[in-house]
């Protein structure tokens, strides 16, 4: 254990100059994030410390506290002119996604604002915040062009995420706002059999009464 400790110090000391105050520092801060402690995370601002400095995994300061429900933190990050709103983790994340999905209608308002990109490749927001069905962030997003029919690496779309996993609630609003039931993703499944599959039985009926009424008879 201790062997493990002075690993870590020396990792630390090498990645701020050989500056063991800067390691302190560093300590204090991811300390604060995992406390919530915003004023402390301020202090070390102010004295120059980067907000977008990363933890010992790579995690970046902003990422971690919306992970963590660290919400002061994290508000004073996004508030901080030297913070960046695109940091992400190694999989690709970004702390939109991760506000996102946790159905937190103001911190992405404020990422939005800092110009979190509502679009970026891959998965994005839209996808995560269908996920968990969270029709006030899904209709922010939206609301500021996010794609609706975004592909995921693997082809799936956000319909596809809120009939697997979401609420019926987010597969009609997706319906309504133009999101294509057709579409499949790189295994050939469509939203219909993303519902099916989850056994998401209202979900399906949604989709099959949509398809149905903007079809002509006889083509499902």
């Amino acid at each position: 254990m201790l062997l493990y400790h002075l690993k870590k110090f020396l990792y630390l000391v090498v990645l701020f100059g050989f500056s063991p105050v800067h390691a302190g520092s560093y300590y204090d801060f991811f300390e604060a994030i995992q406390q919530d402690n915003a004023a402390q995370v301020t202090r070390l601002l102010q004295r120059g410390f980067d907000p977008n400095t990363v933890d010992p995994a790579g995690i970046p300061g902003l990422l971690l506290a919306v992970k963590l429900d660290s919400l002061k933190v994290a508000e004073a990050l996004i508030r901080w002119p030297q913070t960046n709103a695109e940091v992400r983790n190694a999989a690709g994340e970004s702390p939109l996604m991760l506000a996102a999905l946790a159905g937190n209608e103001r911190l992405c308002r404020m990422l939005i604002e800092k110009n979190a990109d509502v679009n970026k490749p891959g998965w994005t927001p839209l996808h995560y915040a269908a996920t968990k069905g969270h029709l006030a962030v899904m209709t922010m997003l939206l609301g500021e062009y996010a794609y609706i029919d975004a592909a995921s690496p693997n082809g799936s779309t956000p319909l596809m995420m809120a009939a697997h996993y979401g609420t019926p609630q987010a597969v009609k609003l997706l319906l309504e706002a133009g999101a294509d039931p057709m579409l499949k993703n790189d295994l050939g499944l469509n939203a219909l059999d993303f519902a099916h599959k989850a056994n998401r039985e209202e979900s399906a009926q949604i989709i099959s009464a949509f398809v149905r009424a903007s079809h002509s008879r006889g083509t499902w």
